[in-house]
């Protein structure tokens, strides 16, 4: 696979050590198989500043905000942008109807369907994955797989934004809330520009550079950015918060209003149903 889909791999093992846990926050059996050995052995190199923490609260925060999300707002198309080894397809408690959307690189798509191939698809909900590059057009690709527009829809792009250049945060965004029916929900995460500059975390952004998988946005107001990209934020939530801690966060949480700390932003936006209207009219 291409380096920048292997750090799929490398959350998928994090996933799998939470799972292992004797005070799991979710279970995930599906993670060691598609971690494999390089996930594991990414793990180890990325390690430090609490990565694997971190990952396990994303994981939880966005596990319980999507089924929340498909159960209480009645949401029966999900998709997920950049899904990687993502498996909640098959182990998240889907109410029947739902259909999940997975796009990502084909390679990694490929490789995904082979460790899986022997797991049993669950019943009352349907998987599709697609193949695109999402730095390229892929709005088609989705309606062409069954995807409505007129619907409304779940978008989740987790571990996805810090990978791209500002521009392409912000096209990708708009897009979303540009191809959103009201009652659309967007969850995702992104760190602080901070987090990039961070000299503490400067071996670990070289090993990621290293590996072809540079870490290049980030953004200390996500409100702001989330807003002029069309959405209505929700909340975001740093870890160890409130809603963003579940005993799992070691570290102490600075107040938003304290210059130059390294965050991470866990976000839920709903979409303005003036933004679909003004989309439609136009």
């Amino acid at each position: 696979m291409e380096a920048v889909s292997r750090t799929a791999q490398w959350t998928a093992a994090a996933r799998a050590l939470e799972t292992e846990r004797e005070d799991r926050l979710f279970a995930d059996p599906y993670a060691r198989t598609v971690a494999d050995q390089i996930g594991f052995e990414l793990l180890e190199r990325y390690d430090g500043g609490g990565i694997v923490p971190f990952l396990a609260i994303r994981t939880t925060y966005l596990d319980r905000a999507i089924v929340a999300a498909v159960q209480e707002r009645g949401i029966r198309q999900v998709v997920f942008l950049a899904a990687g080894m993502d498996t909640r397809f098959f182990r998240l408690p889907w109410p029947d109807g739902v259909t999940v959307y997975e796009l990502d690189r084909p390679a990694l798509l490929e490789a995904k369907a082979e460790m899986l191939k022997d797991e049993p698809l669950p019943a009352g909900r349907t998987r599709v994955p697609i193949p695109v590059d999402l730095t390229q057009d892929w709005t088609g690709a989705l309606k062409e797989a069954g995807w409505k527009s007129d619907e409304p829809v779940l978008w989740v792009v987790e571990g996805l934004l810090f990978f791209l250049p500002e521009e392409a945060v912000r096209t990708l965004i708009s897009t979303l809330s540009a191809h959103a029916a009201p009652g659309s929900v967007l969850l995702g995460d992104v760190i602080s520009r901070a987090a990039l500059e961070n000299p503490l975390a400067r071996t670990f952004m070289n090993a990621l550079k290293e590996d072809g998988n540079p870490w290049l946005f980030g953004t200390e107001e996500p409100e702001a950015l989330l807003d002029a990209c069309g959405w209505a934020v929700r909340e975001v939530r740093q870890p160890g918060e409130p809603g963003a801690d579940f005993d799992r966060w070691p570290y102490p949480v600075p107040a938003r209003n304290v210059p130059r700390v390294p965050r991470s932003f866990l976000f839920t936006c709903d979409l303005p149903a003036h933004g679909y209207e003004e989309e439609t009219a136009a």
